[in-house]
C-alpha cells in the first residue's frame, strides 16, 4: 500500500504545531486586519447563523466570528492545537458558540446532515496556491455549505509581472568595497531549483501585475487546480533590469448590502505595493544570461505553468519559459515599441477615425 501521501499529509497538520508559525501569521497585521474587518464588518451576515471555520488554528476567526454574533461556530482543526483552540475559546467565554473538532474537515460530520451559512478560513499558501490547503475548503463547500451560503474570502487573484531583483544581483557587484560577482551566482545557482520568497520593492516591478488566474471560491473545482498556465507577452512600463518574475496574490471578501449602502470590499493584498504579510512574494530568477536590460515599451514573452507535485498533491511546480517576442502574438492594440505592433496600433486608431 502507498502511505507517500497520508505521511507528507501527516507532516503537513504536524507542522502546524509549530507555535512560532502561528506567532507568526498572528503578527501579520495585514492579514488579521483584512479578516477582522471583513466579519465584524460585516455583521449582519453573521448574525443569527451557522459557521464551518476550516482549518481553525488557534481559533482566531472563529472568535470573530463569534463577535459577529454567529449562532454556532465549527471550528475544525486538524492538528493537536485544537486543545490551544479550546483554551482561547473558553478565555474569551465563547464555548456556548464555538465548538473545537480535531479532525481533518474530510473526517468531520455535523449534527443531523445540517449545513451551514457561512465558511471561513485562511487557507492560501505562498503564491496562493503552494502549500496551501484550498482542496479541503473546496470539499467543505461542496459537503457543507447551503446553496446560497457565503465563503470567506470569496475570491482570489494570481499576479505575476517581470522584474528586477537587485538582492540577487545588483547587491553582490560593490559589497563594503569588494566585488562579490562569484559568490552572488553560487547563492543564485543554489537557489535556481525552486522559486524564492522573496520582499520585492515595489519600485522593482516592471509592470503593474498581469491577471494569471481569478478563482471564484463558490465556483472552481479541485480538478480545475491541477495545472494553471498563462503565456503572454507584456510590455514593460518603465525601464530597468530584467532578472526575474514576481508572482503575488489578492482575496477579497463578500460585503453586505442594505437600502443604504453597501459595505466596502475588503481586500488581502500581497502586492509589493500593499504592506508586508508573511506571505512576501514569490520570486522566479532568470539565469544570469536571460537577464538583460530593458527600456519602457519593450515586449517580454513567457509562459509559466503552475502544476500540481505528483508526489504531494499540496504543492506546486512552477515552469517559466522565456519566448520570443517576435514570433509570439501580441494582444491588440499592444503598446510596445516593436514596429508591426506601432503600425497596427496606428491602423486601429485611423479606424476608430474613420468610423
Amino acid at each position: 500500500m502507498d502511505t507517500t501521501g497520508e505521511a507528507d499529509c501527516g507532516a503537513y497538520f504536524d507542522s502546524y504545531e509549530d507555535l512560532k508559525i502561528h506567532e507568526l501569521m498572528l503578527s501579520d497585521e495585514p492579514r488579521q486586519t483584512a479578516y477582522q474587518n471583513a466579519i465584524l464588518g460585516n455583521r449582519q451576515l453573521f448574525a443569527g447563523k451557522t459557521v464551518l471555520d476550516v482549518g481553525a488554528g488557534t481559533g482566531i476567526l472563529s472568535l470573530f466570528c463569534a463577535q459577529a454574533g454567529a449562532r454556532k461556530v465549527y471550528a475544525v482543526e486538524a492538528s493537536n492545537l485544537a486543545h490551544l483552540a479550546r483554551a482561547v475559546v473558553k478565555e474569551n467565554r465563547f464555548e456556548q458558540v464555538i465548538e473545537v473538532s480535531e479532525c481533518k474537515v474530510e473526517e468531520f460530520r455535523l449534527p443531523n446532515d445540517e449545513r451551514v451559512d457561512i465558511i471561513v478560513s485562511e487557507w492560501m499558501g505562498f503564491f496562493l496556491l503552494h502549500e496551501g490547503m484550498l482542496d479541503s475548503v473546496l470539499y467543505a463547500r461542496d459537503k457543507f455549505l447551503k446553496p446560497h451560503g457565503l465563503m470567506f474570502p470569496n475570491t482570489a487573484t494570481i499576479y505575476i509581472a517581470p522584474c528586477s531583483v537587485p538582492s540577487r544581483f545588483d547587491r553582490w557587484e560593490n559589497l563594503s568595497g569588494v566585488s562579490m560577482q562569484c559568490f552572488g551566482r553560487a547563492l543564485r545557482e543554489q537557489c535556481s531549483s525552486k522559486p524564492e520568497v522573496l520582499t520585492v520593492a515595489s519600485e522593482h516591478l516592471l509592470h503593474e501585475g498581469h491577471v494569471m488566474t481569478w478563482l471564484d471560491l463558490k465556483e472552481v473545482t479541485s480538478e480545475e487546480l491541477n495545472s494553471i498556465e498563462a503565456k503572454e507577452v507584456l510590455v514593460a512600463q518603465k525601464e530597468g533590469k530584467l532578472q526575474g518574475f514576481c508572482i503575488w496574490f489578492d482575496c477579497t471578501f463578500p460585503a453586505a448590502e442594505s437600502d443604504e449602502q453597501m459595505s466596502s470590499e475588503v481586500i488581502l493584498s500581497t502586492n509589493p505595493s500593499a504592506p508586508e504579510t508573511h506571505w512576501k512574494q514569490t520570486v522566479i530568477l532568470l539565469p544570469e544570461q536571460a537577464c538583460e536590460e530593458l527600456e519602457a515599451r519593450d515586449p517580454v514573452a513567457f509562459s509559466l505553468t503552475m502544476t500540481r507535485n505528483q508526489d504531494t498533491n499540496r504543492r506546486y511546480d512552477l515552469q517559466l519559459t522565456l519566448l520570443d517576442a517576435e514570433t509570439e502574438e501580441h494582444n491588440l492594440p499592444c503598446e510596445c515599441q516593436m514596429t508591426k505592433c506601432i503600425l497596427m496600433k496606428a491602423h486601429l486608431d485611423s479606424m476608430q477615425v474613420d468610423g
